[in-house]
């Protein structure tokens, strides 16, 4: 399985989506407007002139009300972004640092026939995704063990662990770690030994643990220290600290050392990923045109999505096994159908419309509907 992910705009304008910074930007703008128009007003002697003035007043007055009321509904949702035509829509990069409001789409392609497996509809990034796309597929297919490959923006260490627990190997691609650029001695410098669960430094001095985890932020993380920097030649590149050198290792940093073993091994397999799941994103966005939603809300947007991606099933379908060929293994399970009757009937019309209409190719969700 390859598992990967694309954008698309919703129907929801960026004007239409805030976040406390754009409150503050604008709140702060009505009130210098009004601080203006007040100042232009003490100053303004003529009736109808101070007329107008106070009209301004009024209109970014009434403005200011407004983004206040959206203010609270934003703190009241407790979400970081509002989006008010559709909520589940969010603020995304969808190329070339172009920001839009719209949805993450992460995708799973099978390596042996390029099928799109299954679809989720979920957080901006891919940070959290991993995981449950790979599970979903995994359950969907009906097997026992899976091999997923994926890109680094998916290279978490708790995802990986989850997967690794449900029999599915991760090849996901090693992130740089996130040790800090300050001419100091970097993570990598220090050796890990399983056996002890200790490191050692570029001085040969030991960090012990004491067993204890501790949360950082959405990780959970153990603290290697040792008092050996007083007095050590190289503290100035080991530390700033003004009293130890402690190393942070999350708790699932295994399974993440693993899974970058099995990719620098295996680098040729890691590389099949883009012929597994590039070419379907690049018929969906380029040569179809789905670069947008029609439909409101996440379950929606899913329908939509699905609704491509069986199109494209389809098509990719009959190019493996010839238009009768699909016909003839579709009849094959309507055993399985039975309690369906009416989506396997469905099935058949999608697969010979597609077969008799002239324009598909330019149009595909319409002519299939």
């Amino acid at each position: 399985m390859a598992i990967d992910s694309f954008k698309i705009r919703a129907q929801n304008s960026l004007k239409n989506n805030f976040n406390q910074k754009k409150m503050d930007r604008h709140l702060n703008y009505f009130n210098d407007k009004v601080d203006a128009y007040k100042q232009e007003l003490d100053a303004q002697d003529k009736p109808h002139a101070r007329e107008v003035i106070e009209d301004k007043i009024q209109h970014q007055e009434a403005n200011k009300k407004r983004y206040e009321r959206i203010e609270k509904e934003l703190e009241e949702s407790r979400q970081t972004q509002l989006s008010k035509v559709d909520p589940d829509a969010r603020s995304v990069v969808l190329h070339c640092n172009i920001v839009n409001v719209g949805y993450t789409i992460q995708a799973g392609c099978d390596s042996k026939h390029k099928l799109f497996v299954n679809a989720q509809t979920g957080d901006v990034n891919d940070t959290h995704a991993l995981a449950p796309m790979a599970l979903e597929a995994k359950e969907l297919l009906g097997l026992e063990s899976m091999n997923t490959l994926t890109d680094k923006g998916y290279t978490t260490s708790a995802q990986i662990a989850q997967c690794t627990q449900n029999n599915s190997t991760t090849f996901s691609s090693p992130k740089e770690h996130s040790s800090q650029k300050n001419g100091l001695y970097d993570m990598h410098a220090f050796v890990y030994n399983a056996k002890q669960d200790t490191y050692t430094c570029p001085a040969n001095n030991i960090l012990h643990t004491n067993t204890s985890v501790y949360q950082k932020g959405k990780h959970r993380v153990e603290h290697y220290k040792t008092k050996a920097y007083k007095g050590c030649s190289l503290r100035s590149e080991g530390t700033q600290n003004k009293n130890e050198r402690f190393i942070e290792r999350g708790i699932y940093q295994e399974e993440l050392e693993n899974n970058a073993k099995r990719l620098n091994k295996n680098p040729d397999y890691y590389r099949e990923r883009q012929q597994i799941t590039e070419h379907q994103f690049g018929t969906l966005k380029r040569q179809w045109g789905f670069t947008h939603t029609l439909m409101r809300g996440k379950e929606n947007v899913l329908t939509e999505v699905y609704l491509n991606f069986s199109i494209y099933n389809l098509l990719r379908a009959i190019t493996l096994y010839s238009s009768k060929g699909l016909i003839a293994k579709l009849k094959e399970l309507r055993l399985y159908f039975l309690s369906q009757k009416e989506l396997f009937e469905v099935l058949l019309r999608m697969v010979n419309f597609s077969l008799c209409s002239e324009s598909f190719s330019r149009s595909p969700i319409l002519d299939a509907a």
